[in-house]
């Protein structure tokens, strides 16, 4: 199967950096019924940053709302699903760097079944020329 590439909407938060701030946000972002295509969360200075690559940005925004939770404007990232091969992820980032696009972050993971799949950000001003760089322009 061919490697799929698309733009996401993503949103973060900043919440104090202590066990149980994102398992309380993502309980109620369930019991909301919002559906999410990634999430991450790391340390942050003192605080925690949490990111949402979401599917319905709208609903998104509402529920979090509604739970007093303030986001980031909308930002893009970019997902990435394939086949699992060794280097999988070095075929992107020599498509950015031949361009001179600095990737600002890139997680990746295997998904079973010969899967794998990716988020990677890079910076606003940059997000044209990665689309086109990755294909999907």
């Amino acid at each position: 199967m061919a490697n799929e590439i698309r733009r996401a909407d993503y949103f973060y938060t900043m919440v104090p950096d202590k066990p149980g701030e994102a398992a309380c946000i993502l309980a109620g972002l369930r019991d909301a019924g919002i559906g999410l295509l990634a999430f991450c969360g790391f340390p942050q200075g003192r605080k925690g940053q949490l990111d949402f690559v979401v599917a319905d940005s709208v609903s998104f925004v509402k529920a979090a709302r509604k739970m007093k939770i303030k986001l980031s404007k909308k930002k893009t990232a970019f997902l990435i699903a394939g086949d699992d091969q060794i280097g999988a992820a070095a075929e992107f980032m020599e498509k950015l760097a031949a361009v001179k696009i600095n990737v600002v972050s890139m997680q990746g993971i295997t998904a079973g079944a010969g899967r794998f799949g990716a988020i990677l950000w890079v910076k606003p001003a940059d997000i044209k020329k990665a689309a086109k760089a990755l294909g999907i322009a």
